[in-house]
């Protein structure tokens, strides 16, 4: 990776969505910030019996969204563009989905309340800190998990198909498919039936 005072020739959005270190405060990441923000902010104005308006601006804010899949607001993300969710799924009030570089949620995956999908990341050198530089890794979550309420996902985790997060859980490495793992960090405590 080309170091933080070593420009490349990249722009800081192609640096951004390499996960390479990039600067948060670069005008076009900022103008796309504000974007998202703004739809966000019209999303979670919504009333409950506007669902066709919802999933407009869904369409609008999000890299992709299936079919029959249900938002509730609020929801926050950083950017929108790199949070694709597939077909059947159903994310409870509020959550966060901070897509510094990809967000991938399955098919019929269930989201509990107040769930984070965190991908930034910081140097741990301070000089790089305070200059600002991050970069990030992304996260997937695979066909038919169950984030239970409060989960937290840190950034590069895949957890696979089939597998249930208990609420509260911090899952800071990827889980296979079909267990069910709790605790902060998660580990798994047992294997689940097909």
């Amino acid at each position: 990776m080309t170091g933080p005072t070593e420009p490349d020739g990249r722009t800081m959005r192609e640096r951004m969505l390499a996960g390479d270190l990039y600067l948060a405060d670069d005008p076009e990441l900022i103008a796309d910030h504000v974007r998202a923000q703004e739809l966000t902010d019209a999303y979670n104005a919504t009333g409950v019996d506007e669902r066709a308006r919802r999933t407009e601006i869904l369409r609008e804010l999000l890299g992709s969204i299936g079919e029959d899949t249900a938002i509730r607001p609020p929801l926050r993300v950083d950017y929108g563009s790199q949070v694709r969710i597939g077909s059947g799924t159903f994310v409870n009030f509020g959550l966060v989905a901070l897509d510094v570089v990809d967000i991938t949620i399955g098919d019929d995956v269930q989201i509990g309340p107040n769930v984070q999908l965190l991908t930034p990341l910081h140097p741990l050198e301070a000089g790089a800190r305070r200059a600002k530089w991050e970069n990030a890794a992304p996260i997937t979550i695979g066909d038919n998990a169950w984030l239970g309420g409060g989960v937290i996902v840190c950034p590069g985790v895949t957890i696979g198909a089939n597998t249930v997060v208990g609420a509260g859980s911090v899952v800071t490495r990827d889980l296979p498919a079909g267990v069910l793992a709790v605790g902060n960090p998660a580990r798994v405590v047992r294997e689940l039936p097909e």
